[in-house]
């Protein structure tokens, strides 16, 4: 944690964190020493850069939570100092370090307003987006911090394309995306095992449809072609084999979905007329995906 404190310390023209700590006691602005057994002057009695460099010894020392309330009293003592704009956004970064989401997203989210056009906005941006990113749960719990994720990083990507942290949320965008069509490949897998064909269906639809690049894709299509099979709807069985044999054709799954229709006599092929034929379409104009 320390190694990146003192990294953002430096983007973001900040005193660094270590030496700040070494300079606490000496020289003007810097906070007063004490004898043992003494304690500390009360943060109201300090200057703004008094209690900023505090803030800073305290994520030195591995204390980020006490450290985003250190950097919090800079911006509710001197609201309108360049200590307290510094403060906002090293308490959203401290905060976060913490684990304290909805602090850490509340700060960023200030910082932004106060100043939405400065230079340090994509970083505060790109805090409330690893707010969500960072609760990110297993798959078998709610997905609401997924969604979230997915839209604060497609914030970054479209608003700040040129910024250092465009790929990175590019990478985790795709990860948020491949872990909600893992959700959804877990609840239809449910679905089918227990016969819910139909309902089995409508979410593998959803990953061949909205989840498409992911890698949930291919099982996602072979999953149809057996939930179609049960219900004695060949065609639709065929044109999911046929997409998943155009785009994945070297995968288990089509050499399964290629065996478990030519086990019933039937081959993949467009045939028929059902949302998958449309997909299949779009598969051969080099639509999709």
């Amino acid at each position: 944690m320390a190694s990146r404190f003192l990294a953002l310390a430096a983007l973001l023209g900040l005193a660094v964190g270590v030496s700040a700590c070494s300079r606490l006691g000496s020289g003007p602005g810097s906070m007063p020493r004490f004898g043992f057994g003494q304690r500390e002057a009360p943060v109201e009695s300090q200057t703004a850069q008094q209690i900023y460099l505090g803030a800073e010894a305290l994520l030195a020392e591995g204390k980020p939570r006490d450290a985003g309330q250190r950097f919090s009293e800079v911006e509710r003592l001197y609201p309108y100092s360049e200590w307290a704009k510094r403060a906002m956004l090293m308490s959203a970064f401290a905060y976060h370090e913490g684990a304290q989401y909805a602090e850490s997203r509340a700060a960023a989210e200030r910082y932004l307003e106060f100043f939405p056009a400065d230079v340090d906005a994509p970083y505060a941006q790109f805090l409330i987006a690893l707010s969500y990113y960072d609760q990110i749960v297993d798959i078998g719990r709610d997905q609401s911090d997924a969604f979230e994720a997915l839209q604060e990083m497609r914030d970054i990507i479209e608003r700040y394309p040129d910024s250092i942290y465009a790929k990175s949320a590019q990478m985790k965008f795709e990860l948020a995306l491949d872990h909600l069509a893992g959700k959804e490949m877990e609840v239809g897998r449910y679905y089918l095992n227990r016969g819910f064909y139909t309902a089995a269906i409508n979410r593998f639809r959803v990953v061949v449809e909205d989840y498409q690049t992911t890698t949930h894709t291919p099982e996602a299509l072979y999953r149809l072609v057996e939930a179609y099979l049960s219900l004695g709807l060949a065609h639709e069985a065929q044109t999911a084999a046929a997409i998943l044999g155009h785009n994945f054709q070297g995968s288990i799954w089509y050499a399964d979905a290629y065996a478990l229709l030519t086990g019933r006599g039937l081959r993949p092929a467009d045939v028929g007329d059902s949302w998958l034929n449309q997909t299949y379409r779009q598969v051969v104009q080099g639509k999709w995906r």
